[in-house]
């Protein structure tokens, strides 16, 4: 994110959104704000309420209480359809029956003001994806990795205002979700792409996040830099879960330097 976040203009806000599935509350008068061009990581266990957060956000699922809005339009009943907003999951959910060139190009088939040139716009979207040599292969033929530039090229192929990352690299080698991790940062840097990302990898947060929000049993335990968060953890559980976390690999690590 280019400006500071008291400068920045916040184009997604969330307002006190409860969700519950079964009586069970999965998110507890939730409240926060994403600005323009920001990289939000959403940290926490599993059963934390992040992945809810995701599917109110995208129009999956819709909050008992509350609202959403982006760009101060009311979203909170709209259909994923009408937020402007994109989603790569983590399993891809690429077409294994077309090319990677009919994948990205289908993004656009319901978009009037995108089909008659969507065979371009896909080609073009390749190329700087760096997918070119592959347009013409079905999803099987490629690697993990590649698949996830393709998921990653078929949504911005619709320049959504906003990107949600579903724990898009847990089922990556850890050569690649490094390598991808570069990628993605370079994406928002080129396309000025706000994302939000949802992950349980404490350094995978830490490593590509403007900010990050902590969660547990359904709250947000601390919103802030990740500077911020290092100095000032907000209580025992950031403390617990993210900081004794991070020191544990940077330890693990250390013994090593000197050999």
């Amino acid at each position: 994110m280019t400006k500071k976040n008291n400068e920045a203009k916040a184009i997604l806000r969330i307002t006190d959104v409860t969700h519950s599935f079964d009586g069970k509350i999965a998110l507890d008068n939730v409240s926060f704000e994403v600005y323009e061009g920001e990289f939000l990581a959403i940290l926490g266990p599993s059963g934390c309420g992040k992945t809810t957060i995701l599917r109110n956000l995208i129009g999956l699922l819709f909050p008992d209480e509350g609202k959403i809005y982006l760009d101060d339009k009311d979203i909170t009943c709209a259909a994923p359809s009408e937020r402007d907003m994109g989603i790569v999951f983590q399993n891809y959910a690429l077409f294994e029956n077309m090319t990677v060139l009919q994948n990205v190009q289908y993004a656009m088939k319901f978009r009037k003001d995108m089909k008659a040139d969507s065979k371009k716009l896909a080609l073009d979207m390749l190329e700087r994806m760096g997918l070119s040599e592959h347009a013409n292969k079905k999803p099987n033929m490629l690697s993990g990795g590649q698949q996830q530039r393709v998921a990653i090229a078929r949504t911005l192929v619709l320049h959504p205002r906003v990107i949600l990352f579903d724990e898009p690299m847990s089922a990556l080698d850890v050569e690649t979700r490094l390598s991808l991790r570069k990628e993605i940062k370079q994406i928002q840097a080129e396309f000025g792409t706000t994302m939000i990302y949802i992950t349980h990898d404490q350094e995978e947060a830490f490593a590509m996040a403007d900010r990050i929000m902590v969660m547990d049993n359904s709250k947000i335990v601390q919103l802030d830099t990740p500077i911020n968060i290092i100095k000032n953890p907000a209580d025992a559980y950031v403390q617990r879960f993210v900081l004794d976390n991070l020191q544990t690999k940077i330890d693990s690590l250390a013994k090593y330097i000197d050999v």
